[in-house]
């Protein structure tokens, strides 16, 4: 059972962001809720629930050639409040889009849950980061 620790929601945040990094989708959308939504400066409209971003992932894949090369976390802060933690952090993602590689530097909040003894991200907001 995972504990309510800085240490034990950095090892979850640190399993997203590796998951990512690696374009592994299954295990990337594992360490999500079902519920969980997402607001990304990206997209116009809000992502209410995983499925829904499961699609917007499947249709950046088959229509942009999006694939994820890479991605780095820094800068990393952790906020406890009981069963629930913030994790707010700059990410430096390696992409590629319509045969074009790009690196994108964005910060992240992402909000993580105890459930039932595993930590679940139930809130993601990403936005632009100034350089």
């Amino acid at each position: 059972m995972a504990e309510v620790t800085e240490a034990a929601v950095r090892e979850a945040a640190d399993a997203l962001v590796a998951a990512f990094g690696a374009h592994d989708t299954a295990a990337y959308f594992a360490r999500f809720a079902p519920d969980a939504d997402f607001v990304f400066h990206t997209t116009p409209e809000r992502l209410p629930d995983r499925a829904s971003y499961e699609r917007l992932w499947a249709r950046w894949e088959a229509e942009d050639g999006f694939h994820v090369h890479g991605c780095t976390s820094s800068d990393a802060r952790i906020r406890l409040s009981g069963s629930t933690a913030v994790f707010v952090h700059d990410v430096s993602t390696d992409l590629e889009l319509g045969g074009s590689r790009e690196t994108v530097r964005e910060r992240e909040t992402i909000v993580f849950e105890l459930r039932d003894g595993v930590w679940l991200a139930v809130h993601e907001h990403l936005s632009p980061r100034a350089e």
